[in-house]
């Protein structure tokens, strides 16, 4: 009964409470009713009289007691249900008014949580009380989580208030867009503002003992808008250092905000003290953004940059840059003094697949100054500097589907020779092509006859080229020397089995080519020149040729498995596909000119062609009927698996390919062979080296002035093939990971991605590009195995690494020079010599001419909340080297300190 009562009374008891106001056992005492007077009027009173009609009658409305009740009730305390709960258990003092929740309590109330291991609710002060509980053991736990809203406290305990909604929260630590604050006493006024005294915050994730953290004599925090401090100093490893501010400002915000980016302050041994890569970002919408940067040198220099980043979910996304730079060096009157610009212009656009499947957008544009990646000062670019080339293609291409398929694209193009400083561009070009008619095919089943295998093809490609040079770039110059012109291509083909194991194919192509500009020349005897001169107008030459090829497919396999015998090598298997051809390109001289050529010897006539300089070329003056061979060649071997639980033997790929081709010109008066040219690749060591291999063997001699005459080699005291060239590649990539069944690691790709968008390698080989523009670059970036480095007390014996080697040779022998023309040995690799030390290395060894390629050493050191890095170029004109340590998180991203020394000028 005891039981009973108390949960009934408990129920009851609370329900009241937050219903109404709380009472003990006395009961509320009643308002006091006023009655109405229902006795006579006093003699003494005056009488009145007054007409029957317009006494109003007293109802019973007027007479309700509740209406003339005059006593305001009591405002309830809780305006909302409060749900609680608890592991261990709840008890509800009737006397005190409080309600006592313990081990795993939690109440929710509004947009209020606490849970805590102990709970006491004061119904008497409007008040709630969180902390912790002891163990078996005697110590504290089940520390208090306080939530309300977006915020989240964790304190050893909390008071408070559910009419003010103010708290006292002590030695609390809460996190905050990369923030984790501690606070010996929080004053908390409500949902949006918190006060704290004597706090630190830090973005170190171990708050118990941080690496750092800055001390701050008060703060003013409103969750997700800002963090605003008062005189705050840093804290290293618990030493103050010197490095203090009278004030700070954090903005917090989950969204892309507006605001200034702090600039890079350093000296510069050539251009003096700088301020580098300071500006402003506006966050513009959340499709793009814009940030504007600037550098400006003592000595007069500065440059500029806009870059901006877009991007719509499942339809396209991309980013522009234009980089700007003013470069002095030395000063006005010294011999070494120059002045020089350079710019370039980047964009990147990748349209999403599935926005429009019909419709495709693309753009990876690379222009600007040829010496642009040799003289900027912002960034060690390896891929773009060792690459002399740059380019860019911007294209539009759309599908109109249907019975035959219709394909157009308009493609502008941009290649530029960063050493000779030329420039060709195509802008634009105009392709389309309709697909693949089959006139004679039946309207049913599959076409396999000659005559139903006929099908023709058109398309159309027109072009319109500018070269020019880097100095008359985006200057009108530029475009009076374009060339234009229109070609069309109508091929017409068949197939079909001959003998049931041979396929034979048959094809001719009609071509027709327009121009808007000829040639004509003439023999000046005055000046003793030949002029040419452009001639403008329409003109057009038509061109076909005929080609046939025969081919078929050869099986071999070779069996070593014998009775009683079970050999490792099983059986080889070998293919082969021998193919043989047949091209006429008949003489088309009816568009060839001459012109007289006097001189002291005579009058002799030299040929042309009018459209010898028209984009497509002349068409071809000689006949030619040439039958070509070829033979491809592919050999695999069964291997008895090592696995003894495998059933069946396991493939070995022991040559991927190995080709032989040559021709023979039927029309040809001399020199009718073309050489034999040999290629062949595989892959070996469980396909980790990759192996290709080339050679080409002529099979005429040489005179003895090194010229090739028109007699076989085997004739003239030699063999039967004269070896011209030969080159072997391989590339091997090791890693600690191939011995162990581990998933590899996930590597920063930025550096290898910014080599490929300017044409590099995409490996380390030699070395990763830095920009110090990009804030990013050296942000943080994702912590990779934490699990595994807090699991690990020490490092053990796992040292991940990784090894890449490119090895080249090439052998020349065209006029018996017999020499290696290049001979290099390129290596790259990354050791992780513990979690928190890794080191890298990209070099090279030049055997040709002894000496190290382009050399480039790194360095990292994970500092918990910050990162160290070091690269270094110890030689050769690029000798420069680089030294950054900065917090990782991004929203102190400016507490940083980085020195590097530039590379030499190059002129």
């Amino acid at each position: 009964m005891r039981t009973n009562y108390f949960q009934i009374l408990l129920a009851l008891s609370f329900t009241v409470l937050i219903n109404t106001s709380v009472f003990s056992q006395d009961l509320p005492t009643r308002a006091k009713v006023i009655r109405p007077i229902t006795q006579d009027i006093p003699l003494y009173t005056p009488s009145i009289s007054v007409d029957s009609v317009a006494i109003r009658s007293i109802t019973e409305a007027v007479q309700d007691t509740v209406r003339l009740d005059s006593i305001k009730l009591k405002k309830e305390f809780l305006t909302d249900v409060v749900d609680y709960d608890a592991k261990g258990y709840t008890s509800f003092k009737r006397l005190e008014q409080k309600l006592y929740l313990y081990d795993e309590a939690e109440v929710n109330y509004q947009d209020m949580n606490i849970k805590s291991g102990v709970i006491i609710i004061d119904y008497s002060k409007n008040e709630v009380y969180a902390g912790r509980i002891k163990d078996t053991s005697g110590v504290l736990t089940q520390k208090p989580v306080f939530t309300q809203g977006q915020s989240v406290i964790e304190p050893d305990s909390i008071r408070f208030n559910f009419d003010t909604k103010k708290a006292l929260i002590f030695n609390s630590k809460t996190e905050q867009s990369g923030f984790n604050i501690l606070a010996p006493v929080v004053k908390k006024e409500n949902d949006s503002v918190v006060f704290m005294a004597k706090a630190r915050f830090t973005t170190s994730e171990d708050l118990e003992n941080p690496d750092y953290y800055f001390k701050a004599s008060k703060i003013k925090f409103v969750p997700g808008k800002k963090i605003v401090v008062g005189p705050t100093h840093m804290v290293i490893a618990n030493v103050p250092t010197p490095i203090a501010v009278p004030f700070g400002f954090f903005p917090l915000t989950d969204t892309q905000t507006s605001g200034i980016i702090i600039p890079t302050f350093g000296e510069d041994s050539t251009r003096g003290y700088f301020i580098q890569n300071g500006g402003y970002y506006f966050a513009i919408s959340d499709y793009v953004d814009l940030a504007l940067l600037a550098d400006y040198y003592t000595n007069g220099s500065y440059g500029f940059r806009a870059e901006t980043t877009y991007a719509t979910k499942y339809q396209y996304r991309g980013s522009a840059a234009f980089r700007y730079e003013s470069l002095i060096s030395s000063e006005k009157g010294f011999p070494d003094y120059s002045k020089s610009t350079v710019y370039n212009i980047r964009w990147s656009h990748s349209q999403d697949s599935k926005s429009n499947p019909s419709s495709q957008f693309s753009a990876s544009v690379n222009l600007g100054s040829s010496s642009y990646y040799q003289q900027s000062v912002n960034q060690i670019n390896t891929g773009n500097f060792l690459n002399n080339t740059l380019s860019s293609s911007v294209s539009y291409s759309k599908s109109f589907t249907g019975e035959p398929q219709v394909n157009l694209s308009v493609t502008a193009t941009h290649s530029q020779n960063t050493q000779t400083e030329q420039i060709n561009m195509t802008l634009p070009t105009f392709q389309g092509s309709v697909g693949r008619v089959f006139p004679f095919a039946p309207k049913t089943g599959s076409s396999k006859g000659i005559i139903q295998n006929i099908n023709l093809q058109y398309s159309v490609r027109a072009e319109n080229q500018i070269q020019t040079t880097d100095s008359l770039f985006f200057k009108p110059q530029m475009f009076e020397d374009a060339r234009a012109g229109v070609q069309h291509n109508v091929p017409l083909s068949t197939n079909f089995k001959l003998f049931k194991h041979f396929s034979l194919s048959a094809g001719s192509t009609f071509q027709e080519n327009w121009t808007f500009k000829t040639v004509e020349k003439y023999y000046d005897q005055d000046l003793d020149e030949v002029i040419t001169e452009s001639v403008n107008g329409f003109d057009a030459y038509r061109t076909y040729n005929f080609s046939t090829s025969l081919g078929t497919t050869i099986y071999g396999m070779f069996d070593f498995k014998k009775e009683g015998k079970d050999p490792k090598v099983q059986a080889i298997r070998h293919v082969i596909r021998p193919a043989i051809s047949y091209n006429i390109n008949p003489s088309f001289d009816q568009y060839y000119d001459t012109y007289d050529v006097i001189s002291a010897d005579g009058t002799t006539q030299d040929t042309y062609s009018r459209f010898e300089e028209s984009i497509f070329g002349s068409p071809n003056q000689n006949f030619s009927s040439s039958v070509g061979l070829s033979l491809s060649n592919n050999f695999e071997a069964k291997v008895r698996d090592n696995d003894s639980t495998a059933t069946e033997p396991k493939k070995v790929m022991l040559l991927n390919n190995l080709n032989f081709s040559t021709a023979y010109n039927i029309a040809g008066d001399s020199l009718q062979w073309s050489p034999v040219r040999v290629s062949g690749g595989t892959q070996i060591l469980n396909n980790k080296m990759n192996v290709n291999f080339g050679a080409t063997l002529d099979p005429y001699a040489l005179d003895n002035n090194n010229n090739k005459v028109d007699v076989y080699n085997i004739n003239n005291n030699g063999s039967l093939f004269r070896l011209t060239s030969a080159n072997l590649t391989l590339s091997y990539s090791l890693s600690s990971d191939i011995f162990s069944k581990e998933k590899k690691d996930e590597e920063d790709e930025r550096g290898i991605e910014e080599n490929l968008r300017g044409g590099g390698r995409d490996d380390d080989l030699f070395g990763i590009s830095q920009d110090f523009s990009d804030q990013s670059f050296f942000d943080n970036k994702d912590e990779e195995d934490d699990e595994e480095k807090k699991d690990n007390e020490f490092y053990k014996f796992k040292i991940p690494w990784t090894l890449n080697l490119a090895y080249a040779v090439n052998y020349s022998n065209t006029q018996r020079q017999n020499e290696v023309s290049s001979h290099s040995l390129m290596f790259s690799g990354d050791v992780t010599l513990s979690p928190k030390w890794s080191v890298g290395a990209s070099s090279g060894y030049d055997f040709k001419n002894l000496g190290f390629t382009y050399t480039q050493l790194r360095l990292e050191r994970d500092l918990e909340s910050w990162r160290m890095n070091f690269s270094w170029v110890p030689f050769s004109s690029r000798k420069s080297w680089y030294f950054f340590i900065g917090i990782k998180s991004s929203i102190l991203s400016d507490l940083k300190y980085d020195k590097r020394l530039q590379p030499d000028q190059q002129l």
